[in-house]
């Protein structure tokens, strides 16, 4: 019974911490400028990604320079407070508090310094009036009644804040430029690629979101990323036809890993893992129901219990992006249902007729997995767990069909 809570707070852990930092306290800014004062200077802060698993996606921010005094605000929308009673409660109802803070520039920097991240700013190219609306509007956002927002993972992050900020204070611009433009992304595989370097991480995300993530996306909204948001500005003209990024300069050099480069995905190597695997279990199953068994529990509680996840998170909670996932077909629930029949195979008994049946259900849900991936309404990119799952379901229907006739004999 604990390991079905503690699986959910890996996962809550791993995918809240992907857009956020460490929790900063800094109280809210003066206004940036008086009357008659030069208007302040804004820029788009764009941090690297880093080596812990919470940074792989980057990380940005808004800063607003006071070019009278000097001073610089970083207004930073991705701080959420884990000390709250129902942090965890809230990540599995996906009703996830984050704030936007607003900290001294430089007090800002310092964690990315430290850690070896690189940052660099853009420097936009806005009216006196779209600086001071924009400053100003940052600092009423920051103040403590207003800086909360519900986070949403691909919807409305640090980045994606960010983004709105700009575009709002260009008179939609930035949206009308980039919305008609796609680079064939999908939200699961800028989440894949970013998440790449940390194996248990991309398995988790892969698994985890349904077909909702493969539809491919406008520049707009794969500007979830910070790292594509700072190359969608790169494109954008401001309303008076002038580069929206007026000057890009460099802050902190990136010591440590680059951002990691999209690739394709092959399935063969999947696939050559599933037929030697399906057929090492079919052969065991020709010669000994126990080892098979023996086998066959601890693959069939994994897959159930990651079933029964997808199932709960699907039926009892707000996170649409898992929603009607196919994997299901794959990391079967029903799985769990076949222990009963697999602990008296592993103490030397009959198993039955509707455990062979049962596992024969297995195998052809994991089939239709196959058939639901060709149809080219609603896709889901899981070919590889299909081309891996597959032949082990039908290696396990095999062996145990197997074992179950020479009993009979």
């Amino acid at each position: 019974m604990t390991a079905f809570p503690r699986f959910v707070r890996l996962y809550a852990l791993a995918a809240l911490l992907l857009f956020s930092a460490f929790v900063h306290a800094a109280p809210a800014p003066a206004p940036a400028h008086a009357a008659g004062a030069r208007p302040p200077r804004i820029g788009m802060v764009t941090m690297q990604p880093g080596e812990e698993f919470w940074s792989r996606f980057g990380h940005d921010a808004l800063v607003v320079l006071n070019p009278d005094s000097g001073e610089a605000i970083s207004y930073n929308f991705g701080y959420f407070d884990p000390s709250e009673p129902d942090f965890v409660q809230r990540f599995v109802r996906n009703d996830m508090r984050y704030r936007l803070l607003a900290l001294p520039f430089d007090a800002d920097m310092s964690q990315y310094a430290h850690e070896g991240r690189g940052v660099s700013v853009q420097w936009l190219d806005l009216t006196p009036a779209q600086a001071r609306e924009l400053a100003e509007a940052l600092r009423i956002n920051a103040l403590p009644e207003n800086s909360y927002y519900r986070y949403q993972y691909f919807d409305d992050n640090c980045a994606t804040r960010v983004r709105d900020a700009i575009d709002r204070a260009i008179g939609g611009e930035l949206r009308r430029q980039t919305e008609g433009r796609s680079h064939g992304n999908t939200l699961r595989s800028e989440a894949l690629r970013l998440s790449s370097p940390e194996p248990w991480m991309w398995v988790l995300l892969d698994v985890m979101m349904g077909p909702k993530a493969d539809f491919p996306v406008p520049v707009w909204t794969e500007s979830y990323v910070p790292g594509r948001l700072a190359a969608a500005l790169r494109e954008v003209k401001n309303p008076q036809g002038r580069p929206l990024v007026a000057e890009e300069r460099s802050l902190l050099p990136h010591q440590i890993s680059p951002e990691p480069e999209g690739r394709p995905l092959p399935w063969w190597p999947w696939a050559l893992a599933g037929l030697a695997l399906g057929a090492a279990l079919a052969w065991i199953g020709d010669r000994s129901p126990r080892v098979l068994a023996f086998a066959a529990l601890p693959l069939w509680g994994a897959l159930g219990a990651v079933g029964a996840v997808l199932v709960y998170a699907w039926a009892g909670t707000g996170h649409d992006y898992i929603w009607a996932n196919r994997n299901l077909l794959l990391f079967n629930p029903l799985c769990l249902l076949l222990w009963l029949g697999g602990l008296r195979a592993l103490f030397g008994r009959e198993t039955g007729s509707v455990f062979v049946w049962l596992t024969a259900l297995v195998a052809l849900c994991a089939l239709a997995a196959l058939f639901l991936y060709w149809l080219p309404v609603y896709p889901q990119r899981n070919l590889h767990w299909i081309a891996l799952w597959l032949p082990i379901h039908i290696g396990l229907w095999l062996g145990f069909r197997k074992a179950a006739r020479l009993r009979l004999a």
